[in-house]
C-alpha cells in the first residue's frame, strides 16, 4: 500500500540529507564479485525488515524465509516486520547513527535511490545478489539504478487499477467498469441511487491523487529540464476533478485519516462498489464477505481523464545495508528472495506483480488470474522520477489533498503552496 509519511518524518529525512556528508554519509566502494563455487557455507545471521502487512502477507515471506534457510542451514534470518510508514524513516535514523539497521530491507521504489545518495546502501554491481540482470523488466529494474551503480534488486512491482463489486455495478445496471473518469462519476451516481450504496470510496492520499494528475496530462516534476511543473493547468483540473466526485455525491467525502482502510472496508462488506488500489490489497480484499467467491471482483485500468489513462509505477525493492556485517550472507539472501521460484510463490498466493520477465511463464503465475489482468495495466503504468528526492514529494502533497478535502483550500490555492514547498526541496529548480 501507499502511505505518506508524516511531516516530521520529511523533517528528519532533509536533515538527514544534509548531515550525510559527515561521517556515514560516503558511498560504499563496489563490492568485488562474490565466488559461486559453494554459497551453501556461507554462514552467519541477518536481519530483514520486511514492510508487508504481517496478517494478509507476511506468512507468504516467512515461509520462504524458512525455505532459504532449509537451503542454506548456516545462515540464520531474523525477520522483523515494520509498518511501511514508518520503515523509511527508522532506516535513514538506523543508518545514520550506524547502529539497529538490517542487513537487507524491503525499500519501496521511490526510498532507494534516496538511500544510495546518503550512501546507505551497498552497491550491487558485481555480487550473487544481482542475478540475471537481463531478465529484470525494465521498470523496475531502473528504479534501483543511481550514479550508474545498482543499489537494490527488484522484488515486486504495482501500479493502481480500478477494482469495482460486480455485483453492484450490475444492479446499477452497468456490465462494464467505467473507462472515463466522467463515467466513472455517473456509475457511482447511479450505485447510490439504485442500490443505496456509495458509489466510490477514495483514498486521501498523495499516491492515489496522481492518476488524476496524469489522466489530465499533468505530472509533478519535468526532470530533464529541472523543472517543478506541480502548479499547472492539468494539475489544477485533475484537482477540480477529485473535489467534483465528493461534492457531486458520487465520492462521499472521505476522513483525511484512516483513508485507505476506510475506503477498503466499505469494498469488502459491500458499502462501496470501487475503489482504486494496487495488486498488494487483493490479498486482504478476497478476506472479505463480498469477494467469498472470487468471480465477483472486478479489476480495471484506472479512468481515463481528457487526455489519458494513467497510474503511478510503484513496487518494493530488496537493498543491502553498507553498513552490514554479513555482506555474502544478505547478497544470497536477496537472490534467493527475487528468484522466478520466489516471485512464483508471491504472486501465487498474494497476487503481487513479478519483476522478472521469465516469471510471468510459469505455472504459478498464469494460474493467477489478477496477475493476468494487471499485467498490461503495468504496461501503460507512468514511471515516477527515480531521483533521491523523489520520496519527500508525497507529504506536501498529501497535505494539500488533506486540505482540499477538509473545505480548507482551493485546488488552485492548494497547488500553488505544494510548488512552494517543492521550491524547498528541489533546490536549483525552476
Amino acid at each position: 500500500m501507499r502511505r505518506a509519511l508524516p511531516a516530521a518524518a520529511v523533517v528528519a529525512a532533509l536533515a538527514l540529507a544534509v548531515s550525510a556528508c559527515g561521517g556515514g554519509g560516503e558511498t560504499a566502494a563496489p563490492a568485488p564479485a562474490q565466488s559461486a563455487a559453494d554459497p551453501s557455507q556461507i554462514s552467519g545471521e541477518i536481519t530483514w525488515w520486511d514492510t508487508t502487512r504481517p496478517d494478509s502477507e507476511g506468512p507468504t515471506f516467512q515461509a520462504l524465509i524458512k525455505q532459504f534457510e532449509a537451503a542454506y542451514p548456516k545462515i540464520k534470518v531474523k525477520y522483523v516486520n515494520v509498518p511501511s510508514d514508518q520503515a523509511q524513516n527508522q532506516f535513514q535514523t538506523a543508518a545514520q547513527a550506524g547502529a539497529g539497521a538490517p542487513d537487507v530491507i524491503r525499500s519501496e521504489v521511490a526510498w532507494t535511490s534516496q538511500f544510495a545518495s546518503l550512501g546507505y546502501l551497498q552497491p550491487l554491481d558485481g555480487t550473487r545478489a544481482l542475478d540475471q540482470q537481463d531478465d529484470f523488466l525494465p521498470g523496475p529494474l531502473s528504479s534501483t539504478r543511481f550514479q550508474d551503480k545498482t543499489y537494490a534488486v527488484p522484488q515486486v512491482t504495482d501500479t493502481l487499477a480500478l477494482i469495482y463489486n460486480k455485483r453492484l455495478l450490475k444492479e446499477a445496471g452497468h456490465e462494464e467498469a467505467p473507462k472515463t473518469v466522467a463515467e466513472l462519476k455517473q456509475v457511482a451516481l447511479d450505485v447510490k441511487a439504485k442500490t443505496g450504496v456509495n458509489g466510490l470510496a477514495l483514498n486521501v492520499d498523495s499516491y492515489f491523487l496522481l492518476p488524476f494528475i496524469y489522466g489530465e496530462g499533468g505530472d509533478l516534476l519535468d526532470v530533464a529540464a529541472k523543472k517543478i511543473v506541480v502548479d499547472s493547468p492539468a494539475n489544477v483540473k485533475a484537482v477540480q476533478t477529485v473535489a467534483d466526485l465528493i461534492s457531486s455525491g458520487a465520492a462521499p467525502k472521505p476522513a483525511t485519516t484512516d483513508s485507505y482502510a476506510n475506503a477498503m472496508t466499505a469494498l469488502k462488506d459491500g458499502k462501496a462498489a470501487m475503489i482504486y488500489n494496487g495488486p498488494w490489497a487483493l490479498s486482504e480484499i478476497h478476506q472479505g464477505k463480498e469477494f467469498s467467491d472470487r468471480s465477483n471482483l472486478g479489476i480495471a485500468p484506472v479512468p481515463a481523464g481528457s487526455v489519458k489513462a494513467g497510474a503511478p509505477t510503484g513496487g518494493w525493492n530488496l537493498a543491502v545495508y553498507a553498513g552490514s556485517k554479513n555482506l555474502d550472507a544478505s547478497y544470497e539472501f536477496v537472490r534467493f528472495m527475487s528468484t522466478v521460484e520466489a516471485q512464483g510463490k508471491i504472486a501465487k498466493e498474494l497476487g503481487l506483480l513479478p519483476t522478472r520477465t521469465s516469471a510471468y511463464g510459469t505455472p504459478e503465475v498464469q494460474g493467477n488470474a489478477d496477475v493476468s489482468v494487471f499485467k498490461p495495466i503495468m504496461e501503460t503504468a507512468v514511471p515516477r522520477p527515480w531521483i533521491p528526492e523523489g520520496g519527500q514529494l508525497f507529504q506536501p502533497l498529501l497535505e494539500g489533498y488533506q486540505a482540499l478535502v477538509s473545505g480548507q483550500s482551493e485546488p488552485a490555492e492548494l497547488l500553488k503552496k505544494v510548488d512552494e514547498q517543492y521550491h524547498g526541496i528541489m533546490k536549483g529548480w525552476s
